[in-house]
């Protein structure tokens, strides 16, 4: 088996005769062709067509990433990494095939990218690596992620939990105190506030690239430019921008990031997590054990230089194969083209709903970018009740506060109906949301 190195990281931005594919966008046609690699949006939900509308949360697998994690486990299971027969040979080197894809897919080399179960496991990955910082642990190398008291982690308030909680506990454990960039009415980021917050004991900003509230993309350029400024790491939370933008994240300069698979197109029980390769041979590991170490004896360790060191015990093989596998379908549809459409599909979605008496749009209005998603609060129904009565039609949404109560809290709700796009969402879908969700209030019988 000859591994055969993947396009450059521009590649999912280009047709195959090199043409620019960042102004144009999906066709009908091509959107209905793509529906048809997806079976699992062909079906009836309460006698209606499914019109899955919650990409936001879980995006849909299609046929060519199932066949490659089945191929994997029908001609290539084997440990990684560890035997010495053919059979280990041929899983290891699609295993770091598909690292190669994806490092490729975001801007990365391949040892900057790290296995990890989810986006949530990366963000506590680096969490507990600066606390066994914090500790000594990891020699003088390892003193630049130390944190205590007098020390600052700045977030935002649009935080997803995930990119909040393991830097609440590193504050708690270490000391240091944490601090928030605020979120404006119009759900932007306060970036006159955020340039007097960071400042000479900032350690660390920790924030998403675009927001799964209320789609928000949000100006990384400026905010790595302030952070560095300071000499504060930045980690980035990727997990809405890597299946719906273009990314280049050493041309972002972030210093680490995550992202998910099953957000795009890919498995469940895989995640990337992204760091420059200095500070992660700088970084101590968090999980030790079994395939990161080179010598052990019963007092010490020694351990790998990344990504391995960040690897232990078996490996996520097969999820990461249908990672690069739904990386490869995504770049073969091109990036831009996906966003383009998608920023469409936003756009029908906002002029949709500003236009129903008692439906509040959370976040940016007509005009703003933002990812192909929509949160909103129907006057006196509960989020949960509109998503009831939108399942009832087979429109599947996600209610609640979406892993994100600070950023409720800051919009005055406790909860909000969330339509989220992809890829293979069609005009039809999102109108026919648009139609079922002015029909709540009326239903539910209140007044506007």
């Amino acid at each position: 088996m000859t591994f055969v190195a993947p396009p450059p990281a521009s590649a999912h931005d280009r047709t195959p005769d090199g043409q620019s594919l960042h102004d144009q966008t999906l066709s009908h046609d091509e959107v209905l062709r793509i529906r048809n690699d997806f079976p699992v949006l062909h079906q009836l939900v309460n006698g209606h067509p499914l019109a899955y509308l919650d990409s936001g949360a879980t995006s849909q697998n299609p046929i060519s990433v199932m066949e490659a994690e089945q191929e994997y486990y029908e001609q290539r299971n084997a440990a990684v990494h560890r035997g010495a027969h053919t059979l280990a040979f041929a899983a290891t080197e699609v295993f770091e095939a598909a690292r190669a894809t994806v490092a490729a897919f975001v801007g990365a080399s391949e040892n900057e990218i790290v296995w990890t179960s989810n986006a949530t496991e990366g963000v506590n990955l680096v969490s507990y690596s600066f606390s066994n910082a914090s500790l000594g642990l990891g020699g003088p190398a390892a003193a630049r992620f130390a944190l205590g008291a007098g020390d600052e982690i700045v977030v935002t308030e649009m935080e997803h939990h995930s990119n909040l909680i393991p830097w609440q506990q590193l504050a708690l454990r270490t000391g240091a105190t944490l601090r928030f960039i605020p979120v404006l009415p119009d759900g932007t980021l306060d970036l006159a506030a955020a340039a007097e917050i960071l400042n000479s004991r900032s350690r660390l900003l920790a924030v998403t690239h675009a927001s799964n509230v209320v789609g928000t993309i949000n100006p990384i350029d400026d905010l790595v430019a302030m952070a560095h400024a300071v000499d504060a790491l930045v980690f980035l939370d990727a997990c809405q921008s890597a299946p719906h933008l273009a990314l280049d994240l050493a041309a972002l300069d972030v210093d680490f990031a995550v992202f998910s698979g099953h957000k795009m197109l890919g498995p469940t029980g895989i995640g990337v997590l992204y760091g420059k390769a200095e500070l992660l041979a700088a970084m101590p590991p968090f999980l030790t054990g079994g395939s990161m170490i080179t010598t052990v004896d019963m007092g010490t360790a020694e351990f790998l230089a990344p990504p391995q060191r960040f690897e232990a015990g078996t490996q996520r093989i097969s999820q990461a194969i249908a990672l690069a596998a739904a990386v490869d379908y995504l770049s073969h549809t091109g990036m831009g083209r996906i966003r383009t459409r998608e920023a469409e599909l936003g756009r029908r979605l906002v002029e949709g709903v500003t236009a129903i008496p008692g439906v509040r749009l959370l976040g940016p209005g007509r005009g703003a970018e933002r990812i192909g998603l929509v949160a909103v609060d129907v006057a006196g129904v509960h989020a949960h009740d509109v998503g009831q009565f939108l399942d009832e039609t087979g429109i599947a949404v996600r209610v609640g506060h979406h892993c994100a109560q600070p950023l409720h809290k800051k919009l005055g709700v406790t909860a909000s109906t969330r339509a989220s796009t992809y890829l293979y969402t069609t005009d039809d879908e999102v109108d026919r949301f648009l139609v079922v969700l002015a029909e709540v209030g009326p239903f539910f019988g209140v007044s506007r």
